[in-house]
């Protein structure tokens, strides 16, 4: 196959994949989580028109004068009766307005006097948040497809919601491959180097709402290598290392012994060329992700996350922004590059400025960055000032 661009690559990547099953999970468990329905209102909210302040609820036809108090409305305890004129209720911030009632005085605005109260001149609707004011019955809150975070969670259970229905996780096999790397607190030998790169993706494919499982990195033989393929179990397996076609690579070669349709063969971007992905004999899905940390991470950003979001029945992306360079930058080669990049934001103007060293064996460059800076293939040299575009990376 052909050396792919990263958008054919991640499109020929997404046509495999499809939107996992719906679960009825509680509320309070679904942050994180991709709705597997609309969410609909089913009553307005407020359902009653309220208090937006502490006050007192009056006629404004009423106003200016002195008013007899009749009662009191509380949140949770409104008013029962009417209020005719020249009367007027104590009000406190979301209780319900009483019934005649069209508007409120602030109480830093009215002098009590035992029994009555002296309000100025008033506005009707002055202070009222009217029924259906937030959302109405038969609203569309949150459609399908939704990720939720703690404020959409709070819109779902605004409207009455206790459970939702979301997409099941995606179930990830991760291992990755290599005698040169060690798992602390393992002590390295003379050659090797401690496992990073698979540590930071098990990290980051639980963030992206994915159940992973990370195996024991494999050692450099295709017996073994094909043992743990065949005993990887999930809806997709992501290895790490031997993606590459070298002597020590065999994940390639052991996928095929075990029925491996290819759909990328490799693409052409930078870090991150060796980057595979196929379909196993038994329907299970795979991709071959370079071991260097930085390559598998670009990669990861690239390829696995849109496929763990459209698993959730989520937009894949990547969602990418504008930003103007912090320098100048020579012209680029035949592969799309995406750098590591730092992002600043000064009197609305965002500006990228991308780390000198994009050795993708760095793992120190990723730890500070927090965007990826896209220059097409064959880009010509782009002066300081010139706008890019840019994917932000999740930073907490």
């Amino acid at each position: 196959m052909k050396l792919l661009t990263v958008e054919d690559a991640r499109a020929r990547m997404l046509a495999e994949i499809s939107a996992l099953p719906a679960e009825a999970v509680a509320i309070q468990d679904s942050i994180g989580r991709v709705l597997a329905e609309d969410v609909t209102a089913v009553r307005d909210q407020p359902p009653f028109a309220a208090s937006a302040m502490d006050g007192w609820a009056v006629r404004a036809a009423d106003a200016p004068g002195v008013l007899r108090i009749v009662g009191e409305s509380a949140a949770g305890h409104g008013y029962e009766g009417a209020v005719g004129a020249g009367e007027a209720v104590r009000i406190f911030t979301g209780a319900a307005i009483p019934a005649g009632c069209d508007a409120i005085v602030i109480q830093e605005d009215a002098t009590r006097d035992g029994e009555a109260v002296t309000v100025p001149a008033v506005a009707a609707g002055h202070y009222v948040r009217p029924a259906g004011g937030d959302f109405k019955a038969g609203a569309a809150l949150l459609a399908r497809g939704t990720r939720i975070d703690p404020w959409r969670l709070s819109l779902a259970a605004a409207a009455g919601r206790a459970d939702l229905s979301v997409a099941r996780r995606p179930r990830i096999a991760l291992f990755s491959t290599g005698e040169e790397i060690v798992e602390a607190p393992a002590t390295p030998g003379p050659f090797q180097i401690y496992d990073s790169g698979s540590r930071a993706l098990e990290a980051l494919i639980a963030g992206w709402g994915a159940d992973v499982y990370r195996a024991r990195p494999v050692k450099d033989e295709m017996a073994a290598t094909i043992q743990a393929l065949r005993d990887a179990a999930g809806d997709l397996i992501v290895t790490v290392g031997g993606a590459s076609v070298g002597d020590h690579d065999l994940v390639r070669g052991a996928a095929e012994a075990l029925g491996l349709e290819m759909k990328v063969a490799s693409v052409a971007v930078r870090p991150g060329k060796p980057t595979f992905f196929g379909v196993l004999s038994d329907g299970r899905r795979l991709l071959g992700l370079p071991g260097n940390p930085a390559s598998a991470m670009v990669c990861a950003e690239l390829f696995l996350k849109p496929m763990i979001a459209t698993y959730q029945g989520a937009a894949p992306g990547p969602a990418m922004l504008q930003a103007k360079l912090a320098e100048a930058l020579s012209a680029n080669g035949p592969r799309e590059h995406w750098m590591r990049a730092k992002l600043s934001f000064e009197g609305g103007a965002v500006t990228a400025q991308p780390y000198r060293d994009q050795d993708s064996s760095l793992v120190s460059v990723f730890s500070v960055a927090d965007a990826l800076l896209k220059r097409p293939a064959n880009a010509p040299a782009s002066a300081a000032g010139a706008v890019v575009d840019v994917l932000p990376l999740t930073r907490a």
